[in-house]
């Protein structure tokens, strides 16, 4: 349960940071009807399991395990971002960010400066919010990681039925 009680905090933080720039500069995100953007989520998921399962191990390489995390953030988060937004256009026809405009893009999906922002969002991640985040992720009960999936599983139907 652990995973998955990552995946939905930080959908909601996602969520929350995504609400706090549509009310600041008017940036509309997300797609899904709840409280939640998956794809802080899913990303979230990812350097975390990345960060346990590999980078963790190499206790005495600080500064190598710095440039893994930076780099996991890079390429694997800029992936996850082109693969949301060929998703999205593909289920709903909208594009919810093009990047076409940046100097270094690849596509309207993917960008350098973007991608610099995932890296430093990853070490921040690791360094700044797991540890506090993990304390709650393993705290909360298993009834209410249930609610959650149901109502998740939920939003995405009735987003998939009724956004078209």
């Amino acid at each position: 349960m652990y995973y998955t009680n990552i995946f939905f905090l930080y959908s909601i933080i996602g969520f929350i940071l995504e609400y706090i720039m549509y009310l600041t500069i008017g940036y509309e995100g997300g797609i899904l009807y709840g409280f939640w953007t998956p794809v802080y989520g899913i990303g979230a998921v990812i350097i975390i399991f990345t960060y346990n399962k590999f980078i963790a191990k190499l206790e005495h390489h600080k500064i190598l395990k710095f440039l893994l995390i930076f780099l996991t953030g890079f390429i694997l988060l800029s992936f996850i971002e082109y693969i949301g937004g060929v998703v999205i256009k593909f289920i709903f026809n909208k594009t919810l960010w093009d990047y076409s405009e940046y100097k270094f893009n690849i596509g309207k999906y993917i960008a350098f400066e973007m991608a610099t922002l995932w890296a430093i969002a990853s070490l921040i991640l690791i360094y700044g919010l797991k540890g506090i985040t993990d304390k709650i992720a393993k705290k909360i009960p298993k009834f209410i990681t249930w609610i959650l999936i149901i109502l998740f599983i939920i939003d995405l139907i009735c987003t998939v039925l009724f956004k078209k």
